[in-house]
């Protein structure tokens, strides 16, 4: 006669067997399911946090998944792109054919869309010329035969732009033309120690574009200096070397490509740029 303990033991190898059943039965009729062609395809963004340069030209990401190893025939695709809080459409394409005439005047001239990527699953919208009253969420809408849905895109609207360096005798002066939101500045030296022998005056203009203008003295003579600038959307990290006639300096922009604040372990995504500045100077 089996003991307690046997019983036990083989009651939960019976409940294994019968578990392990109900999943290969499940995993089976999914499987099935899509090999008939009964699954639907997806609406996504790669970058769900863009940032736009105030004045140039943004991506606007949507993606959709395509049938198995085919394009979709664009005769057979509509996408509608939205924004919140407006009526009209941003842009809107069914079909074939652009639809305009509900458009919303503030998008006029300035969206399009990649028409020779369309059959491949690109949806993504160009916003040419970007404004301030462009901020906000933005809504993509696809539906094809194999693929129906929305997907979100939240635009921030910033100005960035990289510093220009010159020396005036012992004094080594950045100054950056466009900037929003306002930023803050940091001067380091080679070993990344911060500076606080600069000046940094701000200046705004009618539009709230913020210039500056950031002087560090004493400075010496083929030493290496760091210019940070940064707000809660872009950072400027400037790598400046001071030689005899000439100041060469690297810029790289990193954006905040996630919703937290950049205090709140934020993503970056980083850009660079070389330039070479000759130093107006005195002996």
């Amino acid at each position: 006669m089996a003991s307690f303990g046997q019983i036990i033991f083989w009651c939960l190898i019976v409940s294994i067997f019968v578990t392990a059943g109900l999943i290969i039965l499940i995993l089976s009729v999914s499987l099935s399911g899509q090999g008939l062609g009964g699954s639907k395809g997806t609406v996504y963004s790669i970058d769900k946090w863009p940032i736009g340069n105030l004045g140039e030209d943004v991506i606007l990401s949507c993606k959709f998944k395509t049938s198995t190893n085919s394009r979709e025939s664009t005769s057979q695709v509509s996408i509608t792109w939205t924004k919140e809080g407006l009526s009209e459409v941003v842009y809107k394409y069914d079909k074939g054919a652009v639809q305009l005439t509900k458009q919303n005047p503030q998008f006029k001239n300035r969206t399009l869309l990649f028409s020779d990527a369309i059959g491949g699953g690109n949806a993504s919208l160009l916003l040419r010329d970007v404004k301030v009253g462009d901020n906000g969420v933005y809504y993509c809408s696809v539906s094809t035969p194999s693929c129906s849905g929305t997907a979100s895109v939240n635009l921030r609207v910033a100005a960035f732009s990289a510093p220009k360096f010159k020396r005036v005798n012992t004094t080594l002066t950045a100054e950056a033309e466009r900037w929003f939101p306002k930023p803050n500045v940091t001067w380091l030296d080679v070993n990344d120690n911060v500076l606080n022998e600069s000046e940094t005056s701000f200046f705004n203009n009618s539009a709230g574009i913020t210039r500056f203008i950031s002087s560090l003295q004493p400075i010496k003579l083929y030493g290496s200096y760091t210019c940070i600038i940064q707000n809660p959307l872009v950072k400027a990290v400037s790598q400046a070397t001071v030689k005899d006639t000439e100041i060469s300096a690297r810029t790289f922009f990193s954006f905040n490509t996630s919703a937290a604040p950049p205090i709140l372990l934020p993503q970056w995504h980083v850009l660079s740029a070389t330039a070479v500045f000759f130093s107006g100077f005195t002996s």
